[in-house]
C-alpha cells in the first residue's frame, strides 16, 4: 500500500510539472501567461459578449461594443486564462446539454422540491397546450444556465394533470426553484415566470435578479462598518465591492452552492463619494472580490487559476471551506488511483491483472468506508471543535500559498481535460509495468511468463482449496507444535475428517527447504581407476553369485546389510542399505566411483540437523561427489531431483518416516557417536 502511494504521489508530481512544461511552451510560443491581465478594449465584441456570458452579467436589447465592455471592466479583471478558458467552453456548448423530462408528482417533489442546495428551471406544459418557450430557445436556455449549476427540467401536465391542477398551472409556465433561507437543509421557494416577453436574455434576467435577491445587499459606509465588524455563525464571508446594479450570476449561484458554509455578501458602491474605509479594509480597486476569515482578508483574483468564473472560485472556496463530503469524495478519488496501480504492478496473465485488481479495488473501497465510519462519530463530539477549527486555519494558511494556487489551477486545467489526465495517467502506469517486469526478470520471476490458462488453472485450485479443504486454506499450520504438544490441532484436525486426509497444499515451501552439495574425500585419479577396476570385477562375480542364489538367501543378505548399517559408523541412517538389484549393471562405476571402499563422505559440509546417509531411497542410487541435496524438516536427507518431483506430485511427506515435509519438527539431540564424529 505505501509502495502505491509513492507511486501516485509521483504520478501527481509528474503532472505539476508537465503542467509548468505546457505553460512555457505557451509562453514560448505567444510570449504570454495565463495570469496575464488583457485589456477588454484590444477584444472583438464577440469575445466580449462571450466574457460576460461566463461570468454571468446580462443586458437587454441591442448593446454596443462599449456598453459590453464597461459591463466586463465593472465585475473584475480579465485573465488571458479567463478568456481561453471562455472560449473553450463555448465552443463545447454547441453540443446539446440534457434535460431531466419529470414522469409525475413524485418524480418533480424528489429532484426539485427536496433539493436543498440546487437551482432548477422547469418548464412546464399545460395540458392540451403548447410550452411557453419553443424548442430552439429552451435549448439555448439550457445551455446558458447550465454553466452556472442551474438544472433543467420540463413537466408535461399530460403525464400528472391532478398535480397540475393541485398547484394552479393550467397555462403553459416556467417555474424556478431556489432555496429560501440561508440555511443549509432549508425550504425551497417556487417562483413563476410572469414576464411577456419570452425572448433568453430576458429570461435569464429574471433568473439572476431572483437569485440575487438571497446574497445581503449593502449601498451605504456606516452598514458596511456594521457588517465587517460584526461577529455572527459565518466565519468566512465573500465580499464583492463593484459598481454594478446586481452581483454577476456565477457569484449569486455559489452563494445557492454555499449555503451555510460562506455568507456571500455585494457592497454597490457606485454613489460612494469617499473610498478611505475600503482602504482601511484592504480594498485598493473596484472591483475586488474580498475573502474575510478569522485570520485575516485575501484578495481573491491576484495568484494563478483564480479568475472570475464559477469553476475557479468553486475550486478556491472548497478548499479554503472544505464540507465533510468534499473531503470523502476527495479520498475515494485517491484510494480508487492507488488500487488502479495494481493492475500494473502485477505481473503475469492479464486476467490475473484485472482479478487482482478488482479485488483490491473491493478492499480498500471497503476499508475506505469502515475508516470513515469512527471519523463521522468523532466530528460529532463537541470536545473536538477546537481541533476542527485549528485544522480549517492550518489549511487557509496552506490554501493561500503560491503552490496551493498552482494545484488548483492544475485541478481546474485536468478536470476539463480528462483525455489527458487518462493519457499521463496509462502512461505512467506502463512505465511502472516495464520496470516492475525487468526487476522480476533479473530476479528470474517465472511469473511474469505465466499465460491465461496457467493462471486460471491455479486459480481453479486456490478455489477448491477455499471450497473443500478450509483447514488448509484458512489456517496456518503450527511452526513450533506437534500433534502431541499440541491437542488443540489434532481436535481441529478431526473436526473435519473427510476433508483433512488428502489437503491441497501450496507448493511454496519447497523453495525454502534446505540444500547443498554432497563431497567426499579427495583420491588420485589412478587410485579411483583402480577402484573402479576392481568394483567392476567383483560386481560382475556378485552378480554370477546372486542369480544362483535363492530369493531366501538374498533377503537374508539384505537383511544382514541393513544391519551392518545401523550397527556402523552410520547408527540412525535408514537409506545406506546395499540394494541388490537383478540387473547385473547396477553395481557398475557410474563417472565418481560412490562405494564405500573408494571414499569417505566430508560430513563437515552436511547440516547438523540432518541424518547422515549415502544413498537416496528415492530413486536408490548413491550419492555421487558434487550431486545436489535437499532435507526435510524431519531430518531425511535425498538427491533434491527426485524429491521435488515426489514433493511436486502431491505426496508431502517424507518417503521415509511420513513427517509432513511442510511442518518444521522439534530439534533432537544428536547421538552420542554422531556428536563425536562432528
Amino acid at each position: 500500500m505505501w509502495l502505491k502511494l509513492f507511486l501516485l504521489l509521483l504520478y501527481f508530481l509528474m503532472l505539476f510539472v508537465l503542467a509548468r512544461f505546457f505553460e512555457a511552451s505557451v509562453w514560448y510560443e505567444s510570449g504570454i501567461f495565463a495570469t496575464q491581465l488583457v485589456d477588454p478594449v484590444t477584444l472583438s465584441f464577440k469575445k466580449l459578449k462571450t466574457i460576460l456570458e461566463c461570468r454571468g452579467l446580462g443586458y437587454s436589447g441591442l448593446p454596443e461594443k462599449k456598453d459590453v465592455r464597461e459591463l466586463v471592466e465593472k465585475s473584475g479583471d480579465l485573465m488571458e486564462g479567463e478568456l481561453y478558458s471562455a472560449l473553450k467552453n463555448e465552443e463545447e456548448a454547441s453540443e446539446t446539454v440534457s434535460s431531466t423530462t419529470f414522469s409525475g408528482e413524485m418524480h418533480f417533489y424528489e429532484l426539485v422540491e427536496d433539493t436543498k442546495d440546487g437551482i432548477w428551471l422547469v418548464q412546464v406544459i399545460a395540458k392540451d397546450r403548447h410550452p411557453l418557450v419553443s424548442k430552439v430557445n429552451w435549448n439555448k436556455m439550457v445551455r446558458k444556465v447550465s454553466q452556472f449549476g442551474i438544472r433543467t427540467g420540463t413537466f408535461n401536465c399530460s403525464n400528472d394533470s391532478r398535480y397540475c391542477r393541485k398547484r394552479g398551472w393550467l397555462k403553459s409556465t416556467l417555474i424556478m426553484s431556489v432555496p429560501q433561507t440561508n440555511t443549509s437543509k432549508g425550504k425551497v421557494m417556487l417562483r413563476e415566470y410572469n414576464g411577456n416577453q419570452i425572448e433568453t436574455e430576458h429570461i435569464f434576467k429574471w433568473m439572476t435578479t431572483r437569485i440575487a435577491s438571497r446574497i445581503k445587499t449593502i449601498h451605504y459606509t456606516n452598514r458596511l462598518m456594521d457588517e465587517w465588524n460584526k461577529s455572527d455563525q459565518y466565519q468566512v464571508k465573500m465580499y464583492l465591492f463593484a459598481k454594478l446594479d446586481q452581483p454577476p450570476a456565477f457569484f449569486s449561484a455559489l452563494s445557492v452552492k454555499f449555503t451555510g458554509r460562506i455568507e456571500f455578501i455585494f457592497v454597490d458602491v457606485q454613489n460612494w463619494n469617499s473610498q478611505d474605509y475600503l482602504k482601511a479594509i484592504g480594498v485598493q480597486q473596484i472591483p475586488s472580490y474580498l475573502l474575510k476569515t478569522p485570520e485575516g482578508s485575501y484578495r481573491y483574483g491576484n495568484s494563478t487559476g483564480e479568475f472570475m468564473s464559477l469553476n475557479a472560485m468553486d475550486a478556491f472556496l472548497r478548499s479554503i471551506q472544505p464540507e465533510v463530503n468534499d473531503l470523502f469524495v476527495l479520498s475515494l478519488v485517491m484510494v480508487n488511483l492507488m488500487a488502479w496501480m495494481d493492475l500494473f504492478i502485477t505481473q503475469g496473465a492479464t486476467i490475473k491483472r484485472f482479478v487482482v485488481l478488482i479485488s483490491t479495488l473491493g478492499t480498500y473501497n471497503s476499508l475506505l468506508i469502515l475508516s470513515w465510519l469512527p471519523i463521522l462519530g468523532f466530528l460529532q463530539l463537541p470536545y473536538l471543535d477546537s481541533f476542527y477549527e485549528y485544522s480549517l486555519k492550518l489549511l487557509r494558511y496552506a490554501d493561500t500559498t503560491t503552490i496551493a494556487s498552482w494545484v488548483r489551477a492544475d485541478w481546474s486545467f485536468y478536470s476539463s481535460h480528462p483525455a489527458l489526465f487518462l493519457s499521463t495517467y496509462l502512461g505512467h502506469g506502463l512505465l511502472i509495468d516495464y520496470f516492475e517486469k525487468k526487476r522480476r526478470r533479473n530476479n528470474n520471476d517465472d511469473e511474469i511468463n505465466a499465460n491465461n490458462l496457467e493462471w486460471l488453472s491455479s486459480l481453479w485450485d486456490w478455489y477448491t482449496s477455499y471450497l473443500f479443504h478450509p483447514i488448509v486454506s484458512f489456517q496456518n499450520f503450527p511452526i513450533e507444535s506437534d500433534w502431541d504438544d499440541d491437542p488443540n490441532l489434532l481436535l481441529e484436525r478431526l473436526a473435519f475428517p473427510d476433508l483433512w486426509l488428502r489437503p491441497l497444499i501450496p507448493t511454496d515451501y519447497i523453495k525454502n527447504l534446505p540444500t547443498w552439495h554432497f563431497k567426499c574425500d579427495a583420491q588420485s585419479e589412478e587410485e579411483a581407476a583402480e577402484n573402479c577396476q576392481e568394483s567392476d570385477c567383483e560386481s560382475e562375480n556378485e552378480t554370477k553369485t546372486e542369480t544362483e542364489l535363492s530369493d531366501d538367501e538374498r533377503r537374508a543378505a539384505q537383511s544382514r546389510s541393513k544391519e551392518e548399517c545401523l550397527g556402523g559408523s552410520l547408527p540412525d541412517c535408514t537409506c545406506v542399505t546395499k540394494n541388490f538389484e537383478d540387473s547385473p549393471n547396477a553395481r557398475k562405476c557410474k563417472g565418481t566411483c560412490s562405494t564405500k571402499d573408494n571414499f569417505e563422505p566430508d560430513w563437515s559440509t552436511w547440516p547438523g540437523d540432518m541424518l547422515q546417509c549415502t544413498e537416496c531411497v528415492v530413486c536408490l542410487e548413491h550419492f555421487g561427489s558434487g550431486c545436489i541435496l535437499m532435507g526435510l524438516p524431519c531430518g531425511h536427507v535425498f538427491h533434491q531431483q527426485c524429491i521435488v518431483v515426489w514433493l511436486a506430485g502431491g505426496q508431502h511427506c517424507c518417503p521415509v518416516c511420513r513427517w509432513p515435509s511442510y511442518k518444521k519438527k522439534h530439534c533432537r539431540p544428536l547421538p552420542q557417536q554422531q556428536q563425536q564424529q562432528q
